[in-house]
């Protein structure tokens, strides 16, 4: 009986000690391991959270949108109907909740929840952000007479709101006119952009910038007409041209919208393309253009007065330009033939008459000194007569006779003939010819006069 005791006691010993060390020894309860992370998303884009718990047990991990109360999933089920969502768990402690594709509506707060008593929980923010994006709306107004306003309205959308600025594509400054002050600006922030008192250097493209820090920065073009009537310069109202020659004939022409250009002759006959006159236009600018007339092989009758005329909706402007033939400059001419009295040998030259008596009176005056100022008279003449292009003289050899006798002077080589357009040249040549003597003589009796000084007495 005793035996049957002691074998009940010894069975019931691994439950009995169970049960104590159940009151002895208290439950390991769950814990997260890692905090749960914030994501900053862009729109479109992937994301996840993470959720790390040990010890978890039997308990389940539950992801909760908190600020929708909404439950998303329980352990590795899916309870919202939203396919972009999903959970995955690796079999040990990690358990993921994935969205994809992520929308502006999936911001807000996610929660990690562990259904112990009581609850355990960790949260994570997620904020969605949005590249700008211009709305794709057409502005009005984008065309003014000259003097006109134009308003330029730019609507941006973005997560976080977008800047916008404007600017001119070409780089050139946006004029602003405000209570008679005009400022000239880089750039222009806001989103209507308004331009007043519009000139034609004010046409042109110009950009709206939206941009909030995410990538990409997005732009649009609005392009600004400014109308008016056409205007025309003409650079050379005067044109020469030798004859079998061409010549381009241009006027610069400023018009918007874009005008009629045509050529006319004074005689009032329209030009057209051919063979003899070509005609061409290169644009510069918004409203500028070139007007380019070529016409070959100048005849005498292509010597008058050529029209250009642009005409647009707004009004009609017209240029002239005169077409005057250039004779040659440096016409094939013979050289002039010499008399053939002028250089037989031994013919003298005939001496006018009041400059013998000035000679014959210099060499009495002076006879006493060695190298007389009829010497120096001679020399000067010869050094003054090759710088002048005065008729020279030389000493001895032939050429001149004894003191006080009359002098025999070299012929002269007659000079080929000018062109007969160079009459300025010539009338500077016949005045050197007249002051020459003068000069010479003078500067004569300045050299006696020092050698009389010097001369011992």
């Amino acid at each position: 009986m005793a035996a049957r005791k002691l074998d009940a006691l010894l069975a019931a010993t691994p439950l009995l000690l169970q049960l104590c060390l159940c009151q002895i020894t208290p439950e390991i309860m769950p814990e997260f391991l890692a905090p749960l992370e914030n994501h900053t998303v862009i729109q479109g884009r992937d994301v996840s959270f993470t959720c790390v718990v040990n010890h978890l047990q039997t308990y389940r991990v539950a992801w909760i949108k908190s600020d929708s109360r909404a439950i998303l999933a329980i352990h590795t089920h899916l309870v919202a109907h939203n396919p972009r969502l999903s959970v995955t768990h690796n079999g040990h402690n990690t358990w993921k909740l994935h969205v994809s594709n992520v929308q502006k509506n999936d911001s807000g707060t996610y929660m990690c929840q562990v259904n112990t008593e009581p609850m355990l929980s960790q949260m994570g923010y997620m904020t969605v952000v949005i590249p700008p994006d211009i709305l794709d709306e057409t502005s009005e107004g984008l065309v003014a007479h000259e003097g006109g306003n134009i308003k330029l309205r730019c609507v941006a959308t973005g997560s976080p709101e977008p800047n916008v600025t404007w600017k001119r594509e070409d780089g050139r400054p946006i004029v602003l006119r405000e209570n008679g002050q005009k400022k000239l600006l880089s750039k222009y922030e806001g989103e209507t952009l308004e331009l007043t008192g519009v000139l034609r250097q004010e046409m042109g493209t110009y950009l709206c910038i939206a941009s909030n820090g995410i990538p990409p920065t997005v732009s649009k073009r609005y392009s600004v007409h400014v109308q008016f009537q056409p205007s025309i310069k003409v650079t050379n109202h005067v044109v020469g041209v030798p004859v079998n020659k061409d010549v381009v004939l241009q006027c610069t022409v400023e018009a918007s919208p874009q005008a009629m250009n045509t050529w006319f002759t004074d005689k009032g006959d329209k030009l057209l393309p051919s063979e003899k006159y070509l005609m061409t236009e290169r644009q510069t600018n918004d409203y500028s253009w070139e007007m380019n007339l070529t016409i070959r092989s100048l005849k005498k009758d292509d010597f008058l007065g050529y029209i250009c005329t642009s005409e647009n909706a707004l009004g009609k402007a017209e240029g002239a330009v005169r077409l005057q033939e250039l004779r040659d400059l440096f016409p094939t001419t013979t050289p002039a033939q010499s008399r053939p009295n002028d250089l037989r040998p031994g013919r003298k030259k005939q001496s006018k008459p009041g400059r013998n008596r000035k000679y014959e009176q210099r060499g009495n005056h002076h006879d006493d000194f060695p190298g007389s100022t009829d010497d120096l008279e001679q020399s000067g003449h010869e050094e003054a007569g090759n710088g002048l292009g005065i008729t020279t003289q030389t000493l001895g050899g032939g050429q001149q006779s004894t003191r006080g006798q009359q002098r025999t002077e070299r012929p002269n080589a007659l000079p080929s003939a000018s062109p007969p357009w160079i009459n300025v040249s010539a009338g500077v040549a016949r005045s050197r010819d007249a002051v020459g003597p003068t000069l010479v003589l003078a500067l004569s009796l300045c050299a006696a006069a020092l050698l009389a000084r010097r001369a011992p007495h």
